[in-house]
Parts: structure tokens; C-alpha cells; sequence
């Protein structure tokens, strides 16, 4: 890409975020969501934490991978467990992070 190509993806990006974000300050009080739409944006962190997480957790150089040798897939699942479990995230982080380090230690 050229500079100048750059410069205006960088411009087209600001002017995309910044028009998304204002449309609900344009509105002000008087825009109202439908309930549907606001019983939909409920799920959005969850499914854009997903988005983010599973092909960090799942990809390998070679493709998705469900291998004992995919480490980050099984300390994952036992964090997600340790979660719904206990509903605590520093027991999360703690009991994830074990389970990595045990399993890349011993395989």
C-alpha cells in the first residue's frame, strides 16, 4: 500500500467509527431501541469475546485443533468450568493458567 493509501483507510475508518458512534448522540433521549434489538445487544460482549477467543484458543499453524496437544483449548475448557463452577474470574485466570502449565510441562 501506498502512503497516501494508508491515509485514507485511516481517514475512511475514523469517519466510520465516528459516524456509528455519534448516531446516539444525534439522537439523544429521543432515540428508543425496540426490545428487541436491546434484548440483542445483550449478547454482543459474550459474542464478540467469543470471536476474539476461540480461534486464539482452537487455531494451530495447521488448522483447528482438538489435539491433547492444543494446551490452550484444554485450559480454557477448565477455566470455563472453574467459571460456571464457582462464577469467581481470578479462579478462572488461576485455575486456567495451571492447567497450561501442568499440561506444556508434562507433554
Amino acid at each position: 500500500m501506498t502512503s497516501v493509501e494508508v491515509w485514507l483507510a485511516i481517514l475512511g475508518m475514523t469517519v466510520v467509527t465516528a459516524v456509528t458512534r455519534a448516531m446516539f448522540l444525534i439522537g439523544g433521549e429521543r432515540t428508543v431501541l425496540p426490545a428487541r434489538v436491546q434484548r440483542m445487544l445483550r449478547y454482543a460482549p459474550a459474542a464478540a469475546l467469543a470471536a476474539v477467543v476461540l480461534p486464539d484458543v482452537l487455531g494451530t499453524p495447521d488448522g483447528l485443533s482438538f489435539a491433547p496437544s492444543n494446551h490452550e483449548f484444554y485450559a480454557a475448557l477448565a477455566g470455563l468450568g472453574w467459571f460456571l463452577w464457582r462464577r469467581t474470574m481470578l479462579g478462572t485466570i488461576v485455575v486456567g493458567m495451571i492447567v497450561f502449565t501442568v499440561l506444556r510441562l508434562l507433554m
